[in-house]
């Protein structure tokens, strides 16, 4: 059962279901409004054992309120290149709350159904406490980005692509941080070739080459991993291979299947060669893929 406040699904086999929701109802005052269509602004679409998840009215709305309805499309959601840097001047408090308004109606988009503006909307909410003109018309260039693809959907491809069970893909974008020389990751988790999962965030600690940002990348991303083969075993559709990860980097590879102790890689914090554990119990499998071919990239930088 998932429950948020009062919006509530129940899954697992049909029989089971109506007679947990009729034991659910007669404890507490709610409806049944049978099969889903909407939850929590996003709206379900069924086509066979096809699933599409999209959240189109929501943002129609969100355009309208912003002014953004007949904005000029843009390409992508944050121009090529761009970093945004912080304000250390005087806060202007209506430009303050404008922006934050717009930052999280976009974080709602993001987190629901659209990983293609993760990076530039976690990069942009980084500056909500004292934005500047720059930062807002950066946040309404992601508007006009989404008024071009308001009706982009997530599918899920049911039987045929639950074929391919779990499978992920993780990258990094080395000392990406001007100041702190931190590196930034993503990464992305399919399930029935549709996204389930999907991060883009600043890692905690500095790197001090690309292969460790890779593999302290490749780490995070294989505990979401197993978090879900967990979430999938618990649901009773246990993961009987290994989930595969593709990442860009030969060395991340090397040092997630070879537990040696190497005088380069001595000093990494030892929570991430948890990785190594995972490898060697066969819960994942990593594969090398070029950088121009993985999905993940648009979770590490502002890409043309």
């Amino acid at each position: 059962m998932v429950a948020y406040v009062d919006d509530i699904i129940f899954f697992g086999l049909k029989s089971l279901c109506d007679q947990k929701k009729k034991e659910f109802m007669a404890t507490w005052e709610c409806r049944d409004l049978g099969t889903p269509t909407k939850f929590l602004s996003m709206t379900i679409q069924y086509d066979g054992d096809k699933i599409q998840l999209d959240q189109t009215k929501y943002l129609e709305k969100v355009l309208e309120r912003f002014g953004m309805t007949n904005a000029k499309p843009a390409w992508t959601p944050m121009v090529e290149g761009y970093y945004p840097e912080k304000h250390e001047g005087p806060n202007n408090a209506v430009l303050t709350c404008k922006y934050q308004s717009v930052i999280g109606s976009l974080l709602y988009l993001m987190l629901g159904t659209r990983p293609d503006i993760a990076y530039a909307v976690t990069k942009m909410a980084q500056h909500c406490a004292n934005p500047t003109e720059e930062h807002l018309q950066k946040a309404l260039y992601i508007m006009k980005y989404l008024a071009g693809t308001c009706k982009y959907t997530l599918v899920f491809e049911g039987r045929k692509g639950m074929g391919q069970g779990l499978e992920s893909y993780t990258d990094s974008d080395y000392a990406q941080d001007p100041t702190h020389r931190l590196s930034q990751t993503g990464n992305l988790v399919l399930l029935a070739s549709g996204v389930v999962s999907w991060k883009s965030y600043t890692q905690k600690s500095i790197a001090t080459s690309s292969t460790e940002a890779e593999y302290m990348a490749l780490s995070d991303c294989a505990k979401q991993i197993i978090w879900l083969r967990i979430l999938l075993k618990e649901l009773g559709m246990p993961m009987k291979v290994s989930t595969p990860i593709y990442v860009d980097n030969q060395g991340a590879i090397f040092n997630a299947s070879n537990p040696v102790q190497e005088r380069r890689t001595k000093h990494i914090d030892v929570r991430y060669h948890l990785i190594r554990q995972y490898v060697e119990n066969d819960e994942v499998s990593l594969f090398y893929i070029p950088t121009d071919q993985n999905p993940a990239d648009i979770f590490t930088k502002p890409l043309g």
